[in-house]
């Protein structure tokens, strides 16, 4: 299993927390963007950093994912798009996307464009608070235990 992790949108904390435990772990992991920012030093944790442009980041996670990996990511259609490959996808406020939920969520994903085009002001999520930052830290440590652990023999 490695981690691929669409950082461009990513916070900062939720870094920290992917970093720490991909070291814990011995988990390769990568970070994926369009810009350059510090991670802590891991010989786990790397830096991959595509062309400025519209969803470079994802076209290489897209491409670089294989089955069993974990995406870490908010990006509805991105999400979709790895999922066919038979991945894990977490959102960095610790949601699960699945087959089961993906439609779902793209569905009221091109809703809300469909209001804001209209000129709707739907706003963004949340500020990203503590609990929010030990739900994502949870549900990654019950995911990767629960992936590391059906691959034991």
């Amino acid at each position: 299993m490695q981690i691929w992790v669409d950082a461009d949108a990513c916070p900062g904390a939720i870094r920290e927390i992917i970093a720490k435990a991909a070291h814990k772990r011995a988990i390769t992991t990568t970070f994926v963007a369009n810009h350059s920012f510090a991670l802590p030093k891991s010989a786990h944790v790397r830096l991959y950093q595509v062309p400025s442009g519209f969803d470079e980041a994802d076209k290489e996670i897209e491409r670089r994912v294989s089955a069993g990996d974990l995406v870490i990511t908010s990006d509805i259609p991105l999400a979709a798009d790895v999922l066919k490959k038979s991945v894990f996808v977490l959102t960095s406020r610790g949601e699960r996307y699945t087959e089961n939920n993906i439609k779902q969520r793209l569905q009221m994903r091109d809703f809300m464009e469909t209001m804001r085009s209209s000129g709707e002001h739907t706003g963004g999520p949340p500020a990203l608070n503590l609990t929010d930052r030990k739900h994502f830290s949870d549900q990654l440590d019950r995911l990767l235990t629960k992936a590391l652990q059906s691959r034991s023999p």
